[in-house]
């Protein structure tokens, strides 16, 4: 959900990691010893957002990124995921707490840590941070965004093609304008592939609420709404929540399930449900956090603000099981249109 698209996502490898428990009570992992390991490497420090690593979705392709990271550049590592209850003051202290010990880059995944960051990044300008999905003006500051409502419109096609009854669903974690995006992309998709096609919304949480992209039984609950009201294709941008919206899908038969941000059909933990999943809605967070690590590795830290398109293969359609081999030739016209500007695809519904 988290911020979109695209990008061909693949599996995520497991590390052996000691699980701790820091000071405003986020979840710890370090693969290095308790002060980042051996200081002639590069230590990276990730602040992932609620759900962590291990949500199959949006945080799971930042951490892809991090351990293709630590394969090639035998970085050390630190981890730490944020709680729905976390304060600002809470999330700040995460991103100094990397900072004081050395980290650098500090990684901030999502958008929950832009005013965060913005403190740290002041405190602290010999650090490098980057921040996932947020914009924040400062000289050491690597600000990476995604045109997610690209890769979502490329979703909508794929719907509207798919669908057998007309009817097809979104469901968003948060009601935000980046969530927002998702919806819009999705909806246009549709709407201008097949204008019979009814779209249904349904947004788990709004406003400073953000359970709505941890928690998979309130994401299974509104898509089984969603089926019994006859929608037979489902697309979730809900976090962890979307694994709920999948596994409902997968209960009913001829029902279609869209997946977010990582390959989904590809997530071990979503693996008996990949036969539901059409697709998925892919936002290569892998391809930008390993990009932002090794530019520090190298001396020339990434700065100001990066967008990952569906041009750059920022964003895109998953393939993985062949469901949509078929369609193939209608969602490559689309994804041209959308590069070349011929589409224009919106970032608001209204």
């Amino acid at each position: 959900m988290r911020r979109v698209t695209k990008i061909a996502a693949a599996g995520i490898a497991s590390a052996a990691l000691a699980l701790t428990a820091t000071a405003c009570g986020s979840s710890s992992k370090d693969s290095g010893g308790g002060d980042g390991g051996n200081s002639d490497k590069l230590k990276v420090g990730v602040a992932y957002d609620v759900g962590g690593r291990g949500d199959h979705s949006f945080n799971d392709s930042a951490a892809k990124g991090l351990d293709k990271a630590k394969a090639d550049f035998g970085v050390d590592v630190k981890e730490l995921t944020a709680k729905t209850s976390d304060t600002e003051a809470d999330r700040e202290q995460r991103l100094e707490d990397l900072a004081d010990a050395g980290y650098n880059p500090v990684i901030g995944v999502g958008f929950a840590y832009a005013e965060s960051i913005t403190a740290a990044a002041k405190k602290y300008p010999k650090t490098t941070f980057a921040i996932v999905d947020s914009v924040v003006d400062a000289k050491n500051v690597d600000s990476i965004v995604f045109t997610e409502e690209q890769s979502s419109y490329l979703a909508g096609v794929a719907a509207a093609l798919k669908t057998k009854d007309n009817k097809v669903g979104f469901i968003g974690g948060v009601d935000i304008p980046l969530i927002n995006k998702f919806e819009a992309g999705f909806r246009q998709g549709v709407e201008e592939t097949n204008p019979k096609v009814k779209v249904t919304t349904q947004y788990l949480t709004s406003g400073s609420d953000i359970s709505g992209f941890s928690d998979p039984a309130k994401g299974k609950a509104a898509a089984q709404g969603m089926l019994d009201n006859g929608i037979d294709v489902i697309y979730a941008a809900a976090g962890s929540s979307g694994n709920g919206a999948i596994e409902a899908v997968a209960g009913k038969s001829g029902a279609w399930a869209i997946g977010v941000d990582s390959d989904q059909h590809e997530q071990p933990g979503l693996a008996k449900y990949k036969d539901s999943i059409l697709t998925s809605a892919l936002k290569n967070v892998d391809v930008a956090v390993y990009d932002a690590v090794k530019s520090v590795k190298d001396g020339s830290p990434l700065t100001g603000t990066r967008s990952y398109d569906l041009a750059k293969d920022g964003v895109g359609l998953s393939t993985s099981g062949g469901f949509i081999d078929d369609i193939k030739s209608q969602l490559d016209a689309a994804k041209q249109k959308i590069v070349s500007g011929e589409i224009k695809v919106k970032t608001t519904v209204k």
